[in-house]
């Protein structure tokens, strides 16, 4: 399923970039075409279409939903249409719902208002902005907290379910996370943010994805130590390991919070210490990722022959291990991406459902890999450092 704010934003940006698409969907209704209105058009609209509101009645309705969407479906439903052209004028009830919902209760938060947010942090951080993404992006986090309360719904995948936006829950919140990791080189209050984000992440979806859990136990920890909080750090991951000693990108993760961190942090030492005991560990999982980190931790101290000897080790744990798992601990997470051609004049919003049916037809397992990058290269991520000193680690 999509939703009527994400089919908007596709339609739009096709609009935009494309003259031949501008022409055959003239007539189509957007939401930027609400922009040109007053409240008074607004409210005019909907009452050609026999829809009588006021503030304190939309008020009563936004209470009650998570969309404007979600308002206008059954108002939808009650009518009927008779042509396509008419369809299309009907999404002129969508629009002004969702216009004045934005006007009027700026600060209820709605699945609308939540994919601007998110759409205008990726922009940002597209252009550069880390910080300014983040700030959009944490603003975007308290509406996501706001409708979990609102709702009661408990995890990541229910929410996607009815948000369905232009980027799922599941792929923003890990974005959300790594891009306070870059911006808190800039301004450490959003390493602390990082904090705020993945402890409530870590106490609101306990039962969720083990990746996410893990990564983002991981992101917490790091952020704690970066902060010069190395006792704090330590008690966390000497917690989760008691737990979980076979959680060998937890061995790792701690053990690079003293091989990447700044200067007067930095222990070499202490960061092999912790890999060669997360080896030394029965069963221990991505055993051939811990050799590797030790081999490339001997090699920046200058102790090539045993950096050789571990790579060697690496391989062949790998060889004997080898697996057809899709997403190892140190993967790139699942993200899965459809892309629809509505042709002509688009599509009016009253037909989505037709499109989901579709698509859930015809959907596929999607095999995801860890993207080789070389330990030396600049990371992928724009960060402007080494792989091996970013995402890499």
């Amino acid at each position: 399923m999509i939703s009527w704010v994400a089919m908007d934003r596709i339609v739009e940006r096709k609009r935009a970039s494309d003259a031949a698409y501008r022409q055959q969907a003239a007539g189509k209704v957007l939401r930027s075409d609400a922009k040109l209105l007053t409240d008074v058009d607004l409210l005019a609209k909907l009452r050609s279409f026999g829809i009588d509101l006021d503030r304190s009645s939309l008020e009563r309705l936004c209470g009650q939903a998570l969309s404007a969407e979600e308002i206008a479906k059954p108002l939808l439903d009650q009518r009927t249409f008779h042509g396509r052209r008419q369809q299309m004028e009907s999404d002129w009830i969508w629009v002004c719902l969702a216009a004045l919902w934005e006007r009027w209760f700026p600060d209820q938060p709605c699945f609308e208002l939540l994919d601007d947010k998110m759409q205008a942090g990726y922009d940002s951080r597209a252009s550069g902005g880390a910080t300014a993404a983040c700030r959009t992006w944490l603003a975007a986090w308290r509406d996501v907290l706001g409708i979990f309360d609102k709702s009661g719904m408990q995890s990541i995948d229910e929410f996607d379910e009815r948000f369905e936006g232009t980027q799922s829950l599941f792929n923003w919140i890990q974005d959300l996370e790594n891009e306070l990791r870059h911006a808190g080189r800039e301004d450490r209050q959003f390493l602390t943010a990082r904090i705020a984000v993945c402890e409530e992440g870590l106490r609101r979806f306990r039962t969720g994805d083990d990746l996410l859990t893990e990564n983002r136990r991981r992101a917490l920890a790091e952020s704690y130590f970066e902060l010069g909080e190395t006792a704090s750090a330590e008690a966390l991951y000497r917690g989760w390991l008691n737990l979980d000693p076979r959680w060998g990108w937890g061995w790792i993760g701690w053990s690079d919070c003293y091989r990447f961190a700044r200067t007067e942090l930095r222990d070499w030492g202490r960061s092999e210490q912790l890999l060669r005991e997360g080896l030394a560990m029965a069963d221990v999982r991505d055993r051939s990722d811990l050799a590797e980190r030790l081999a490339d931790l001997c090699e920046e101290q200058g102790r090539v022959e045993e950096a050789k000897d571990f790579r060697t080790e690496a391989k062949r744990i790998a060889a004997e291990l080898e697996t057809s798992l899709n997403v190892s601990s140190a993967g790139t997470v699942l993200r899965q991406r459809t892309k629809i051609n509505f042709g002509g004049e688009g599509l009016p919003l009253s037909e989505l459902s037709n499109v989901a049916a579709m698509l859930r037809g015809t959907s596929s397992p999607v095999t995801v890999g860890r993207p080789k990058v070389g330990r030396n290269n600049p990371c992928p991520c724009g960060s402007g450092t080494k792989f091996k000193k970013c995402c890499g680690s």
